[in-house]
């Protein structure tokens, strides 16, 4: 079913490479991306074949670089529900739920396509620096795929995340940096040849796994696309990912030319992509200082900042900025009034959502998707239980 990967394209200048080798950036240090003979692609398979077939990431076999099954990595990556929040949200809002996933986060995409290619490639020892919860979904797939795996993250790095990673066999180190400063460390390994490296962006792979998640809104919303998609953007591989899936998904006619709104969500503790984005500039400075308690979004540098921007601007969207003091508010209402507990990344798209509303770049009513990029169950969360004496129990209606 597979193998309609044709070459790789650098994402900046177009040049090419060939697929089926080992690559990190292209020769101008940038991105670059997987492309297919999609008209084999439209010959090969039907949408509707598509929607047939069983609810996970690998029914887009077709659409996904690796050539041979047996070499596909999984750890069975569900097609993640879109959750109604109609009292903290309102209505035509949903939570694309990615807390479903293995390991309980989005990056479990990117993971089983990236590693999946580095089995098929021949990798033995992978490097990456992580914010925590990437870090946890590469240490699970490659000890699925009995590749060696070694993650550097920073201090701050969620204790769940850190865990988790060395649970999966992974050598997890922490790092008095940032994750730009782990990836510098990461960088300097792969130079030695002691490691294959896995950063954001920095192999063409981990975004063909992302993608899927523009592929099911696709198909979740009946071949049509929702009005507006809010994301908490760190490295930025969803939103990349998803708008490259949406002109694959109309070269192939399954969709029309219409196009969501992208949000690219950052918190003012680290909002490079934003301050890009109101300057008017296509690439992002380093935020000095970055410090936000949404760990997944502390990206000061993000390599592929053009992209996100690019994406955002052409989609008519914007980039929002929330406050850092209310995310946590955020994320205990949406628990509270709705039933879901997301992270504090997912929780910032409520409130960019709300900001998009008040300035009317989005309508009471219309589709609206946020999306929570991970389980909430990671992160601290407050104290807030009583204590009763069961032998000196007070009237129970006072409970």
């Amino acid at each position: 079913m597979g193998g309609y990967a044709t070459h790789l394209e650098c994402s900046f200048t177009g040049e090419r490479y060939p697929e089926g080798r080992l690559h990190n950036l292209s020769d101008a240090g940038k991105p670059l991306f997987a492309r297919y003979d999609l008209d084999a692609v439209r010959k090969a398979v039907s949408r509707e074949e598509i929607a047939s077939r069983r609810a996970d990431m690998w029914r887009w076999r077709e659409l996904l670089p690796v050539r041979d099954d047996r070499n596909i990595v999984t750890l069975g990556e569900i097609e993640s529900p879109l959750v109604p929040i109609p009292r903290s949200g309102g209505r035509g809002v949903v939570v694309k739920d990615e807390s479903r996933l293995p390991t309980g986060s989005f990056k479990a995409r990117g993971m089983s396509a990236a590693v999946s290619m580095a089995k098929e490639l021949g990798v033995t020892r992978i490097a990456m620096p992580t914010n925590g919860n990437a870090g946890a979904a590469l240490s699970a797939y490659a000890a699925r795929a009995g590749i060696e795996c070694i993650i550097l993250c920073p201090l701050e790095t969620p204790e769940a995340n850190v865990r988790e990673i060395a649970a999966h066999g992974g050598r997890v180190y922490r790092v008095d940096g940032l994750i730009d400063e782990c990836g510098a460390i990461v960088s300097r390994g792969a130079a030695q040849g002691l490691w294959f490296d896995m950063s954001t962006l920095k192999e063409p792979y981990r975004v063909e796994g992302k993608k899927t998640m523009g592929l099911e809104l696709a198909l979740q919303f009946g071949w049509k696309l929702p009005d507006a998609v809010f994301y908490s953007t760190g490295g930025g591989t969803a939103l990349i990912g998803m708008w490259k899936a949406f002109a694959e998904l109309e070269a192939l006619g399954w969709i029309g030319p219409d196009r969501p709104k992208l949000f690219a969500v950052q918190s003012t503790g680290c909002m490079p992509i934003v301050a890009a984005y109101r300057k008017g500039e296509e690439h992002a400075e380093r935020w000095e200082n970055a410090s936000t308690i949404a760990s997944g979004i502390r990206v000061p540098k993000a390599i592929g900042d053009f992209l996100i921007l690019r994406a955002v601007r052409e989609s008519g969207g914007s980039a929002i900025a929330v406050p850092e003091e209310d995310i946590l508010a955020a994320r205990d209402e949406i628990a509270a009034k709705d039933g879901l507990l997301l992270c504090p990344e997912g929780a910032t798209t409520l409130l960019a959502y709300r900001e998009a509303l008040a300035n009317g770049w989005v309508g009471e009513g219309e589709d609206v998707v946020l999306f929570n990029c991970a389980t909430g169950l990671k992160y601290p969360l407050a104290e807030r239980a009583g204590s009763l004496r069961k032998n000196a129990l007070p009237d129970l209606s006072s409970l």
